[in-house]
């Protein structure tokens, strides 16, 4: 569908928007964009920045070595 359209059909589509809506109005439409797409960057990084420190708490969460469990049976074995 979007295929047929070309460059003569582009620029009509462009200036019946820009008769419609005016220009301070798809000014400030594009603005609201750009400021929606930074947005959403900014919370993508927060959100991979977030998975990294929670990653790096987990490692860092237990260092200490773990005692060998107490097996009775060992010990019967022994004797």
């Amino acid at each position: 569908m979007l295929n047929n359209i070309g460059l003569p059909g582009l620029l009509l589509i462009a200036v019946v928007v820009l008769v419609l809506f005016g220009r301070g109005k798809i000014s400030s439409l594009m603005g609201e964009v750009g400021k929606g797409i930074t947005a959403f960057k900014k919370g993508v990084s927060e959100g991979g920045q977030e998975l990294e420190d929670q990653k790096k708490a987990e490692e860092a969460r237990d260092v200490t070595p773990q005692a060998p469990e107490h097996n009775p049976a060992d010990e019967k074995d022994k004797v």
